[in-house]
């Protein structure tokens, strides 16, 4: 199920919030507001906000495009990247350390994914054997949970890296769906925009070259592999019930967390 309901207008959109867990409505107002201020076209200009209703409700501008689908490449890819380092580089650095921590933060995801793995039964068929194995390796290395909670340079993320939050209108990409917001840092979210599986799903070369146009240092580049591991895990415990059937992508995702561990 959805976390919230669109009403589209002609040039606004009104989102309602079926689940408030995480303080999404605010989370949403709060980040429509200061991209609005520092990076102004990249998201919807927040119009009017609705907090102490049933359900809550956030109103917003209505942006052109349609979602990023098909082959990343060439502008899109460009423009893709581009849109991903303003938004991690539009809030400025007093403001971004005030923030709340994104919903999602590494701490709390690697918990979550080793407390997902142990209570997850081994797979049977050796592919899937062999990425579960290997996961659970990597979790149980010392250097593990040192590498995830190692702070990264901050900056502003959505806290979903699902590509279709990204529209594309031929020319320009701009981002929507700011529920999760909050302060992160940028190896952890480069990491979960390229290995959601959304993008894989896309385009199944993923978002190469995306990620070839994000300039990142030495312990940036580090820190991004084992942020890939993670989220690659995650994704991988995520779908592998669909083992078995027609249209599962547990036997993909299990060779893409083997090809990063």
């Amino acid at each position: 199920m959805s976390t919230h309901e669109l009403r589209l207008g002609p040039s606004a959109v009104t989102k309602a919030y079926r689940w408030t867990d995480r303080d999404q409505p605010l989370r949403e107002w709060r980040g429509l507001r200061l991209l609005h201020r520092y990076a102004p076209g990249l998201a919807p200009e927040p119009l009017s906000a609705e907090f102490d209703v049933i359900p809550p409700t956030v109103t917003m501008s209505r942006l052109p495009g349609s979602p990023v689908t098909g082959s990343v490449t060439g502008p899109l890819a460009g423009a893709l990247a581009a849109a991903i380092t303003r938004l991690h580089d539009a809030v400025p650095a007093p403001e971004l350390a005030a923030l709340p921590p994104r919903a999602g933060a590494p701490e709390g995801l690697l918990t979550h994914v080793r407390t997902w793995h142990a209570e997850t039964p081994p797979p049977d068929a050796d592919l899937l054997a062999r990425a579960y194995a290997a996961g659970g390796d990597w979790l149980a290395r010392p250097g593990t949970e040192r590498d995830i909670l190692r702070p990264g340079r901050p900056v502003f993320g959505t806290g979903d890296g699902n590509v279709h939050n990204f529209l594309w209108d031929g020319a320009t990409v701009r981002v929507v769906d700011l529920e999760y917001c909050g302060r992160s840092d940028r190896p952890y979210e480069i990491a979960e925009v390229v290995e959601h599986i959304s993008a894989w799903d896309n385009d199944p070369r993923g978002l190469t070259e995306v990620l070839a146009r994000l300039p990142l240092d030495p312990a940036e580049t580090e820190r991004l592999t084992q942020c890939r591991r993670l989220f690659a895990l995650y994704w991988f415990l995520r779908v592998l019930p669909e083992a078995g059937s027609p249209d599962s992508r547990a036997e993909a995702t299990a060779r893409r967390l083997l090809a990063l561990l």
